[in-house]
């Protein structure tokens, strides 16, 4: 059986969301179905009724993304009630996991034309309450929030590997010797970058605006921060000497991605010039604690079964869920040219909701890509419980 190549034609994201903030109102399977509308929109020469299947990222599934939010996407969007719709799950890591998922299938033979992405409505994420072990309990019971990290943990599982995801972040700072003024230094950046390249129209291109919603730029930019600024913030997860903070950390945040795959007969029919064509990926497990060095083997294993190197990228979008993570990454990957890191901005300035980063790290390095005319792309994520995954694209 010979393999397909498969080719990125499109990629599409909303802005992305604070907390609380402009698309809190906007129900997160609302927000799948806007993008995926969106992107068969953008290519006006495909029947929609070709799409073979939707695979979407979505980290929680407790709320209204529930009961399959792909599905819910396909139906929510006006798409032919034939295309079917599968939800998938690796935590942060979920939309580069669609991705990957989707292209997999193209490449097998199995597809000719898929919608990948990833959602996530962190402002919306409900709490929740266990049932009890018998009926009518006298007590009071707990609601568990399902916005983010560890909850109604395993008593099995060692101390070690649950603790809060920013004490994770702070072990990492501590193994490489990462200071908090490198820290807010590296947050600052991405903040200045995020600015540029929004003030420069680089997202122009890939941006798409929810319907009634007042929000055409990522919210939780902040212009105008300064090394002053994040050096008053107070540590977040150890009050004393901890170095991990709410400026030099990814917010909460709300959005979602979508990208249209497709093989040769597919890209004929869309009659369009592709972004991207995928590459190689690859994914790994670490010790729960230290998840943030999650990508640190997966680009590794990714770049060697491309037959590719660090100094072959033009450039790497590496989801920033905390600086001291990053930071920790790029400690481990001496060959690799911190400059082509994350050239836009990255999560700490634009967000992270956790279904949909991956998907928009994809989309990012495939425009990046098209913009650049070729070369060699990648995108990788560090993935909370201890997983790394990575997505080589080249054009």
């Amino acid at each position: 059986m010979s393999i397909r190549d498969v080719y990125i034609v499109d990629a599409v994201r909303t802005p992305i969301g604070k907390f609380g903030g402009a698309l809190a109102a906007v129900r997160p399977d609302d927000l799948a179905g806007h993008v995926v509308r969106a992107l068969v929109d953008r290519t006006p020469d495909l029947d929609p009724a070709r799409v073979d299947d939707v695979y979407f990222g979505d980290a929680n599934g407790a709320g209204e993304d529930n009961r399959d939010v792909a599905r819910m996407a396909v139906l929510l969007a006006g798409l032919p009630v034939s295309v079917p719709g599968v939800t998938v799950n690796r935590l942060c890591g979920s939309g580069l996991e669609a991705v990957i998922q989707a292209a997999r299938a193209i490449a097998l033979g199995d597809a000719s034309v898929v919608v990948a992405g990833g959602v996530e409505s962190m402002s919306r994420a409900p709490w929740v309450l266990q049932k009890p072990e018998r009926a009518f309990p006298a007590g009071h019971q707990q609601l568990h929030s399902t916005t983010l990290g560890w909850r109604m943990t395993n008593p099995r599982m060692p101390a070690e590997w649950t603790v809060p995801l920013g004490e994770g972040a702070e072990l990492i700072a501590d193994k490489h010797g990462i200071t908090r003024e490198q820290q807010d230094a590296f947050a600052l950046a991405s903040h200045r970058k995020a600015a540029e390249a929004w003030a420069k129209g680089l997202y122009d291109g890939e941006v798409v605006p929810c319907p009634d919603v007042e929000l055409t730029r990522d919210e939780c930019i902040r212009d105008a921060t300064s090394m002053e600024a994040l050096a008053r913030l107070k540590p977040s997860f150890r009050p004393d000497g901890g170095t991990v903070t709410a400026g030099n950390s990814s917010p909460l945040n709300d959005g979602a991605a979508a990208l249209l795959l497709v093989d040769e007969d597919g890209l004929r029919e869309t009659g369009r010039e592709p972004l991207a064509r995928v590459r190689t990926s690859a994914v790994t497990g670490i010790e729960p604690q230290l998840f943030g060095l999650g990508p640190v083997e997966a680009v590794r294993r990714a770049l060697g079964k491309a037959g590719r190197s660090f100094a072959d990228l033009r450039t790497f979008e590496l989801n920033e869920a905390f600086a001291a993570q990053s930071l920790g990454c790029l400690a481990e990957w001496p060959e690799l040219d911190p400059e082509i890191v994350n050239p836009r901005g990255g999560a700490v300035a634009i967000g992270h909701p956790l279904g949909a980063s991956g998907a928009r790290l994809a989309g990012s390095v495939a425009h990046q890509l098209a913009a650049a005319g070729s070369g060699t792309g990648l995108a990788a994520l560090c993935i909370g419980v201890g997983q790394g995954l990575a997505l080589v694209l080249e054009r």
